[in-house]
Formats: C-alpha cells, sequence, structure tokens
C-alpha cells in the first residue's frame, strides 16, 4: 500500500486500514505538515514562499475557560479576512457512516479526513459564510456572538457540547493574526498553502498543506512527499495542530 504523505513509514497496518476505511465516505482529504521553527525560513526559501503575496488574516475561537467543548471534539471559531468573514462548528472524530443524509445535505456541511505526521482524524465540519465586518462587530460586542452562527450550526452544536452550553457565554479565545498563501511551487503541478500563525508572545507555527479527493490520496501523498523531501523539508519534526496550540495558548493558566 502506498504510504500516507506525512505519517512515519512505521505506520501500522491497523492504522492505515482504519484509514482507508474511511475515505470513501469522506468529501475530501487534506495532508498537513508542522514545519519546525529553526526551518521556517529555510523553507520559505525552499519552496518560493514571498509572505507579501499571502493574505491577512485572524481567527478566534470559543470554549470554557477548561475547554469543555474541546474535549468532546467540538471546535467554534469564526474568521475574519478582507474578502469576508466564516463562522465553522467542527466535530471530531466522526464515522462518515454514521452521520445522517439530513446533516450531509445541509449547505456548507462537508467531511474531512486530517493526515499529518502521528496521525489522522476524520472531521465533520458547518460552515457559514458572513459579511466582512460582522465578526469584529461581535468581538467588539456591537452584536451577540450566536448571531454569527446558523439555526443549523448552533442545532449541530448543542447535539455535541455539553450540556447547557451558550455561545454567548464561550470564553473568546483569540484573536490569532495569520499569514495565509495558496501558491503552487516549481516542480509541484498541485496546489499548496502555507499558513504562517503568529502568537502575541512571538511565538509562531508554520503549516503546509494540500487538499485533494479520498480517490486520489495515496497518489498525492507519495507524489507531495517525494517533492518536499527533494526540497529539503523535514518531514519527521515534532507536529503542533493549529486548533491546539491556540487552544491552549489562551487558556494557559486558567
Amino acid at each position: 500500500m502506498t504510504e500516507v504523505p506525512f505519517v512515519p513509514r512505521g505506520y501500522s497496518e491497523a492504522d492505515l486500514a482504519a484509514l482507508t476505511a474511511l475515505l470513501p465516505g469522506a468529501d475530501s482529504v487534506e495532508l498537513k505538515l508542522t514545519v519546525p521553527d529553526r526551518d521556517h525560513h529555510t523553507v520559505t526559501g525552499a519552496l518560493g514562499i514571498d509572505p507579501l503575496d499571502a493574505d491577512l488574516c485572524q481567527v478566534t475561537f470559543f470554549d470554557t475557560p477548561d475547554l469543555a467543548l474541546n474535549r468532546r471534539g467540538v471546535v467554534v471559531r469564526v474568521r475574519r479576512t478582507r474578502a469576508g468573514d466564516d463562522a465553522v462548528v467542527k466535530l471530531r472524530p466522526v464515522t462518515p457512516s454514521e452521520l445522517s443524509a439530513d446533516l450531509r445535505e445541509l449547505s456548507g456541511f462537508a467531511v474531512e479526513v486530517d493526515a499529518m505526521p502521528g496521525g489522522f482524524v476524520c472531521s465533520a465540519r458547518l460552515k457559514r459564510k458572513l459579511r466582512a465586518g460582522k465578526v469584529k462587530a461581535a468581538l467588539n460586542g456591537e452584536r451577540s456572538v450566536h448571531s454569527l452562527f446558523s439555526k443549523a450550526q448552533r442545532a449541530f452544536l448543542a447535539q455535541h457540547a455539553p450540556e447547557g452550553t451558550e455561545l454567548d457565554r464561550l470564553a473568546v479565545l483569540g484573536p490569532i493574526t495569520l499569514l495565509k498563501l495558496r501558491f503552487v511551487p516549481s516542480g509541484l503541478d498541485r496546489r499548496l498553502v502555507a499558513e504562517l500563525w503568529g502568537y502575541p508572545d512571538g511565538s509562531r507555527v508554520l503549516e503546509l498543506s494540500t487538499k485533494c479527493a479520498p480517490a486520489d490520496a495515496f497518489e498525492v501523498a507519495q507524489a507531495t512527499r517525494a517533492f518536499l523531501e527533494g526540497r529539503g523539508v523535514d518531514l519527521g519534526g515534532d507536529q503542533a495542530t493549529k486548533t491546539k496550540t491556540a487552544l491552549e495558548f489562551f487558556t494557559r493558566g486558567s
């Protein structure tokens, strides 16, 4: 079996079998790699990444101070961009075959498998696009947080969050300012995405990713791994998911 990219070569047959079983029920696969901080400059140079070409974004999460939603596998976040805002409720892990047909037919609903060194997870997310400025108004207290989320999103949240969870009473974790660049590097015939998340203490997380159809996952995996290794990118470094890092940063000491 062809290896999944960004996952150690010693990945067990059982894990690969479990991953393969998830793919037919997913809408997409996202392959991710966190670049060690010491390698940021080298990797951006090797891939021809120009930060001046990137889009500026801000991401804010909502949870309780002790991350009760996160422990249930629930992620609630909003994002600001110049082009427009959006709001997302995400649940992970999920088994695609256990999701109802009604849920899968909702506008903005998608099932995605994320793979990175050390593991993979299948998630379901319900996304709502918003007019630019709505998130800023909510964060400034000019409108309620719950107004950013649709009725379907609030129902999805209520089904999986701890009982009594109220969007307007959750802690505001953020915002985090990040640079996001979509680009096709020389030597690779597919698009990569680079995201550089900067935290108030000066720490940073650089993630590289690419999306593909589930049926193409192993082929894309092999090609992307070979390309990155050929550019000297370390695929064996410690991994830190953006969401986990952000939640832990803003609840540290709570």
